[in-house]
């Protein structure tokens, strides 16, 4: 079964302030007499109600049915586990089949819930999964991402990094006392004790955008002010910005999905600093609190985690990983599933510095993206790296 407890959340979010709707009030109570008949394996009386869903949501316009598409999709599924429990599987399957058609892609719960045991391992069910694997099994698709184009003769960027005698980041650094929080270890501690810093500092707030203002001081003050948090670029930009100021050369990387159905606007931001001791760059991100390492417990860095979920080698997530100091983060779900899905391409700027991503009239930045040559549209993957001038 798929938890309605999702589109109830969807559709917390796709509302404003203002009251539901006529029809997403309806879902919402359809949903849970779904769930009703799901839990009494009453599939007739769950005919009915779908049967007047899909009146009332094929009435809707074009517009409006697919904000609630998330609906379907789930009403669609749970028929067919419904069905699946009760050992009809050809109706199982035609249902499936119906919820795929509406766009439900989970890969990995599909594989997971028992409630598709009983047509797990009809030759229908392996058919239709193909092709949901081949957009919804995020790790399968970046072990078969390919290669980047071998005949690109574009020249390399020379990237550059602000240094931490700029007045801004002496600014940052004192009013902050970064050189207490980095502490007096080796540079790998004070690079982790800051990334738990600004982790603890700021929550993270995926649902809202940074303030106008994009550097670290201003973003703060303004936090602590508001009592408000930042998505995970505003958080990867503050801490960037410490790194800076410490002297770290320091980037964020914007990591993106293929996305070929075009459905998923998420991507994930990180950080990737420096460390002399090491002579490499290592992975930092501060939305999770999150680095990672090899079997051995040395550090890894971005190309070195994606390479390593490729071909299948051992890849650890620190135990004190979380969100917002709410959830603890595991391997499977945070490497395995959220970034394989959003290592597919990598972007981030050619030149690192304090208050790089604040609009101003004129102000141009280039960024570099990294794209496989699987990507579906290698015209547009041309487009992505270059500048991006403010107006």
């Amino acid at each position: 079964m798929r938890n309605f407890l999702l589109v109830a959340i969807f559709a917390l979010l796709t509302r404003n302030c203002e009251a539901q709707t006529g029809f997403e009030q309806f879902a919402n109570d359809q949903s849970q007499r779904f769930v009703t008949s799901y839990e009494k394996r009453d599939t007739a009386g769950y005919n009915l109600l779908l049967n007047d869903f899909l009146v009332r949501y094929n009435n809707l316009k074009p517009d409006e049915r697919a904000k609630y598409k998330g609906f379907l999709q789930n009403a669609f599924y749970n028929f067919c586990c419904t069905l699946s429990l009760i050992g009809d599987a050809d109706r199982a399957l035609f249902y499936l089949q119906d919820a795929i058609d509406a766009g439900y892609v989970d890969y990995a719960h599909m594989q997971e819930d028992t409630d598709l045991d009983p047509i797990r391992y009809d030759a229908r069910f392996k058919k239709m999964m193909q092709p949901v694997r081949a957009v919804g099994d995020f790790l399968y698709i970046l072990q078969n991402a390919g290669e980047y184009d071998p005949a690109d003769k574009r020249s390399f960027p020379a990237f550059s990094y602000q240094t931490a005698d700029n007045p801004n980041l002496v600014a940052l650094r004192t009013g902050f006392n970064l050189d207490s929080i980095a502490g007096s270890g080796d540079d790998v501690l004070k690079a982790i004790n800051l990334l738990h810093w600004v982790h603890t500092l700021i929550p993270h707030d995926g649902n809202h955008a940074n303030p106008v203002v994009k550097n670290a001081m201003s973003m703060i003050v303004e936090c602590k002010k508001e009592s408000r948090g930042l998505n995970c670029r505003g958080l990867a930009t503050v801490l960037n910005e410490c790194y800076l100021a410490m002297g770290f050369k320091s980037r964020f990387v914007t990591c993106l999905p293929k996305d070929s159905l075009k459905t998923d606007p998420d991507c994930h931001v990180i950080n990737t600093v420096y460390l002399p001791s090491l002579k490499k760059w290592v992975w930092m991100d501060p939305t999770n609190d999150a680095y990672i390492t090899n079997e051995k417990g040395e550090l890894l860095g971005i190309a070195e985690v994606r390479e390593r979920l490729v071909r299948n080698e051992p890849v650890l997530l620190n135990p004190s990983a979380n969100w917002n100091n709410r959830e603890r983060q595991t391997k499977e779900f945070y490497l395995y599933h959220y970034m394989a899905k959003n290592l597919y391409m990598l972007q981030c700027p050619v030149n690192s510095t304090y208050d790089l991503e604040t609009q101003q009239p004129g102000k141009v930045v280039s960024y570099v993206t990294l794209v496989p040559l699987s990507y579906y549209d290698q015209q547009l993957a041309a487009k992505k790296s270059g500048n991006f001038v403010y107006y």
